[in-house]
């Protein structure tokens, strides 16, 4: 998939960089697997304001995504590549021989008419589904399990993929792309190849408006709010913290840059043989 560029036009167009979804050959929803979706507004379940600049937003429905793969030893036939408004990655739909179907996470690379199959027996194609200690040392891999069973949990974004490092006794080493070296159970399933749309990295909005789609409403610096609506408000000109020296923080005091929020000792620190470098 390429980025297209516009003439400028316009100021808006000047910088714009949007997909020309060349990759997409289906453009209307299985109706079976699709939900509808609420929008929450940033607000919990008392209605109460938990994430701000939140709201708005196209309407859209959920594409159910078979995260398990659950089907194992079965081929199934990919039948069209989708676009999915819930997320930056391609979805494919796909057909089992009985004409069952369901939404994976496309594989990049991933064409109609191929075949995938899940299962321990499968060969290490793009788009197959294996357990972690079934697939070659070196591979790319992506929508992997955390948990035997529980479904993928990691590396699901647009151009993503972990890389096999090696297999010791029951738990098998990837390098995430954070640099990050983790250990995963043998037996966790993980999809071959990298995730679709590799060059969404490099879509830039180019407006205000395309940010009001997405559902996301203006954010504004605290250090121009008044003492009243925010700790960094108020003082004579610019200041850092309304004012006095202290550390910028939010409306409610927790620290907003550098402060880690990762619980120290946690029981899956033991999983993570290397953490990703500083920058």
């Amino acid at each position: 998939m390429a980025i297209k560029t516009f003439r400028p036009l316009t100021p808006t167009l000047r910088f714009t960089a949007g997909q020309d979804f060349s990759t997409i050959t289906k453009k209307t929803p299985e109706k079976s697997l699709l939900h509808p979706l609420k929008k929450s507004g940033g607000r919990n379940n008392n209605g109460r304001l938990t994430s701000r600049r939140r709201g708005g937003g196209h309407k859209k429905h959920y594409r159910v995504i078979d995260w398990k793969r659950s089907r194992h030893g079965e081929a199934a036939e990919v039948m069209g590549i989708e676009y999915d408004p819930n997320r930056n990655a391609r979805i494919a739909l796909i057909q089992y021989a009985d004409g069952t179907k369901s939404y994976i996470v496309a594989a990049h690379g991933l064409a109609v008419g191929s075949k995938v199959v899940s299962g321990a027996g499968s060969a290490p194609e793009l788009g197959n589904a294996l357990p972690l200690k079934n697939i070659p040392l070196g591979m790319a891999v992506h929508n992997i399990e955390l948990i035997p069973g529980r479904g993928a949990q990691m590396v699901r974004s647009a151009g993503s993929s972990a890389t096999l490092m090696g297999v010791t006794g029951e738990y098998a080493q990837l390098k995430m792309a954070s640099g990050e070296i983790r250990q995963v159970h043998g037996t966790c399933y993980a999809t071959i190849g990298q995730v679709s749309n590799p060059q969404h990295e490099n879509v830039i909005l180019g407006k205000a408006g395309r940010n009001r789609w997405l559902g996301r409403r203006p954010r504004v610096r605290g250090m121009v709010m008044n003492p009243v609506d925010h700790p960094n408000g108020g003082g004579e000109a610019k200041s850092k913290g309304g004012g006095g020296r202290q550390h910028l923080v939010s409306p409610w005091g927790q620290v907003a840059k550098g402060l880690k929020t990762r619980r120290k000792h946690k029981p899956t620190d033991r999983f993570i043989l290397t953490r990703r470098p500083k920058k």
